[in-house]
């Protein structure tokens, strides 16, 4: 027995192993599971097959869900990828005084709940005259808005949401990569000549690639799976004619509010393969797969 707890050979298994059962226990077994309940009717307690799948593609709620997410996820990556970069690089800069200061100041939305930050904002883009919004476009002699009750207004008010809480945490991000590329580069290109611009271009932008593949892969997740944002702004998982309705809202709305456990499974498996699917795309459009020659 003192020889098996001693052995050089257990011992890495014996270290895997707790990591091991997480992953069987909370990723592969729930996966399974939802696989199997996504080709029943639990309310019925019978198989369904294809059912589930069949009937998601001629929902039109689902379809107005996907299209919402995917709205919103294209939004988030054109604002919260380059605006960082560039905050981050001016941050980076010898020009900016006291940058611990404003990488605090960023980072703190980060760090408010997104519960107090939805319904912040949501009082902001309320109906009524008093409203933040509304005061601020009275400024400019426009009429007030039912800002959460339009389709483009409400997308405007999300958005906004998201680039408050996640720009900080963009920032960092991209801080950290350029404070990983070395001084002496830009130097010898500041005596060849470049100008800021093209030192940005030329060498920051390729050299933070690592690290733009990254956030863009998360960004994608973050943006198809949102749901908190959403609910908190319309105080509840039905906002008018659905247009604050994501794939994650309409996976609670079937599985938690209408107890269709095997439909949910099936929308949580179709927002499984389309992220995997945006994701592994963008990897190889990115050239992240490929092999690098050395």
């Amino acid at each position: 027995m003192k020889k098996l707890f001693y052995s050089q050979k257990l011992a890495p298994y014996v270290f895997v192993l707790p990591f091991a059962l997480t992953v069987v226990i909370f990723w592969l077994f729930p996966i399974g599971n939802g696989v199997l309940l996504s080709f029943q009717d639990v309310l019925k307690d019978e198989w369904v097959g294809l059912g589930n799948y069949q009937r998601l593609l001629s929902d039109k709620i689902f379809l107005k869900a996907v299209y919402n997410s995917a709205k919103y996820m294209v939004g988030t990556l054109v604002l919260l990828i380059p605006f960082p970069m560039l905050f981050a690089t001016l941050l980076n800069s010898k020009l900016m005084k006291k940058p611990g200061f404003f990488k605090s100041i960023y980072f703190i939305p980060a760090l408010t709940s997104v519960v107090v930050a939805g319904t912040i904002f949501r009082l902001m883009f309320g109906e009524m005259n008093t409203s933040l919004a509304n005061q601020v476009i009275a400024a400019f002699g426009m009429s007030p808005i039912k800002w959460l009750k339009g389709e483009w207004t409400s997308y405007f008010a999300l958005l906004l949401l998201a680039c408050w809480r996640w720009t900080g945490v963009n920032i960092l991000y991209f801080l950290a990569g350029l404070q990983s590329i070395s001084t002496d580069i830009y130097e010898a290109a500041s005596i060849d000549g470049a100008s800021k611009w093209q030192q940005f271009v030329k060498i920051s932008f390729p050299l933070v690639k690592p690290t733009t593949v990254y956030v863009l892969t998360i960004s994608i997740y973050a943006g198809l799976s949102m749901f908190t944002e959403s609910y908190m702004l319309w105080k509840g998982n039905n906002s008018p004619q659905n247009i604050g309705l994501t794939i994650v809202g309409y996976l609670y709305r079937q599985g938690i509010e209408k107890r269709a456990m095997g439909y949910a499974c099936a929308v949580g498996l179709i927002l499984l393969i389309i992220v995997m699917a945006v994701n592994l795309v963008q990897l190889k459009a990115t050239g992240t797969f490929d092999k690098e020659e050395r």
